[in-house]
């Protein structure tokens, strides 16, 4: 088993061990019909390749439970900008 999947580190960074099976099952499917790494790593092991995603923040699961990359993500990165100019 991966090292990486011992440690809460990666399943705290998805939400919670679900969501993590949820995740990697999906992109492992994903990854299986073509797609390509978002990371480069020196391994053709897709569980390590799906595993460095996640810990890269390349990868996630949005609110409807589907794979999401930061690239094709449209939703903005960081809290929402507030006008308090009418407060």
């Amino acid at each position: 088993m991966l090292e990486a999947l011992k440690e809460e580190e990666v399943v705290n960074k998805v939400g919670g061990r679900f969501k993590l099976s949820t995740l990697i099952q999906k992109r492992l499917v994903a990854l299986n019909r073509g797609a390509k790494p978002l990371v480069q790593t020196n391994t053709q092991d897709k569980m390590e390749i799906i595993i460095q995603e996640i810990l890269q923040d390349k990868i996630y699961l949005d609110m409807s439970s589907n794979v999401r990359t930061v690239e094709d993500s449209s939703e903005p990165t960081g809290p929402p900008e507030l006008d308090l100019t009418n407060l």
